[in-house]
């Protein structure tokens, strides 16, 4: 079952397995925020130090997408696709028996290595399973295994741990990594993941890194990279104090805040759907209005933020604008890049540095005094600058000549035949 470039639309069964990898390692990243307080209790450690099973494994996914995929760079991709799920249940393996609090970081870290390079890679590959015109909806396809592992990971680990214990919701994830390695391994093509040997980028050794470095002469690949950790900085810095700002501002309880994330979580699935096949018609303008509808919606959040039906809305836009823009922008990064890992994986790496400086950011206006919705207005400036760079690239692609980005080389529209 696969789509040639011919005109069939039939998923790709590939697609469907690359998928599947791709809700296994979303759940690692966002399943632990619901057993944090189990896991402190049982591993005899602060709360300061659990959270460190967070934030080290988002350091670790920036560092790794970076370091991963230039060590593999030249290796053919479907290999090295299984080699990373590998890496993924082993990880999670060690965090289902480790008996102490360092094996349980350790095996956090370990499964975050495999993320950057996973999501990079696999979306190279999935959009070569496809005809060029379906490259951004092939790769929003499989990030929709993200972002339901977004909608299900906290209250799934919340459930599993909950009734049989937080080393279980680490057993049932391990399972899911060996079912997605097999359907990896039995279904994605071997031309698929292929290293096109014609290609420059393809190279081996160091001569191959160089080549994958080269990319990075594009003024191109630069702003993409900076509008993607804009974007999601000022979507996650907002995001990441949401709870207070439901409680203490809105007026929510506590327990509302698990169905109003599943609000946001279904945003964050229909925008990467609906976004991905926006991007096919046209990309740039995609990525324009999603990053102006983003900074839309918080601002008026931050207003509206004490009424409950407003809030409601509101939440459900930050999702589905926030995550409209990701297949676009991961197809126009590797565009401008000539189709090197290093480049996907690269704008991995941006989006978790977004991440972090978002939070800490919002963060800062929090304890400033600038009360809960803060972060909201914080949130919307820093995406109002992802928009301006946004903006300036597309103006300059416009003016570039077409086909050829402004490091000599050609945009990566390899396809099926």
């Amino acid at each position: 079952m696969t789509i040639q470039a011919n005109g069939s639309r039939r998923m790709p069964a590939g697609l469907i397995a690359l998928t599947l990898g791709s809700f296994g390692i979303g759940l690692t990243e966002f399943v632990i925020a619901g057993l944090l307080p189990q896991v402190s209790r049982s591993l005899a450690v602060s709360e300061a130090a659990a959270g460190w099973l967070i934030s080290g494994y988002a350091l670790s996914v920036a560092v790794g997408a970076i370091v991963v995929t230039a060590a593999t760079g030249g290796l053919p991709r479907k290999p090295v696709l299984i080699g990373l799920v590998a890496l993924f249940v082993a990880g999670n393996l060690l965090s289902a028996v480790a008996s102490g609090y360092p094996v349980m970081l350790l095996g956090r870290v370990v499964a975050a290595l495999c993320h950057g390079s996973f999501f990079g890679i696999g979306s190279l590959v999935a959009r070569r399973m496809v005809a060029p015109e379906r490259a951004s909806r092939a790769v929003a396809v499989m990030f929709a295994g993200l972002t339901l592992a977004n909608v299900l990971g906290v209250p799934f680990g919340a459930l599993v741990g909950e009734r049989w214990g937080w080393r279980v919701t680490f057993w049932a994830i391990t399972a899911i990594g060996v079912i997605a390695l097999v359907a990896i391994a039995a279904l994605v093509p071997g031309w698929a993941g292929a290293v096109d040997r014609t290609r420059p980028s393809a190279a081996a050794g160091l001569n191959g890194l160089r080549v994958q470095l080269r990319a990075f002469r594009s003024a191109q690949v630069w702003l993409t990279l900076a509008a993607t950790a804009l974007g999601y900085g000022g979507m996650f810095g907002a995001f990441s104090y949401i709870a207070y700002t439901f409680t203490r501002v809105t007026g929510f309880s506590s327990a509302d805040v698990a169905w109003l994330l599943v609000v946001y979580g279904s945003g964050l699935v229909i925008g990467n759907l609906a976004g991905g096949r926006a991007a096919d018609g046209d990309r740039d303008r995609t990525l324009i209005v999603s990053l102006a509808g983003l900074t839309a919606t918080l601002i008026a959040f931050g207003l509206l933020a004490g009424s409950p039906v407003a809030s409601v809305v509101l939440v459900f836009l930050l999702g589905l604008f926030g995550f409209a823009g990701v297949p676009g922008m991961i197809t126009r990064v590797t565009d401008y890049a000539n189709g090197v890992p290093l480049a996907a994986s690269a704008n991995v790496s941006a989006s978790n540095v977004g991440n972090a400086l978002g939070a800490w950011l919002g963060g800062l206006a929090i304890s400033a005094g600038l009360g809960y919705t803060a972060p909201l207005y914080v949130g919307a400036a820093i995406v109002l600058a992802a928009l301006a760079v946004m903006t300036i690239s597309a103006r300059r692609a416009r003016d570039e000549t077409p086909g050829l980005d402004d490091a000599g080389l050609a945009p990566d529209t390899t396809s099926t035949t």
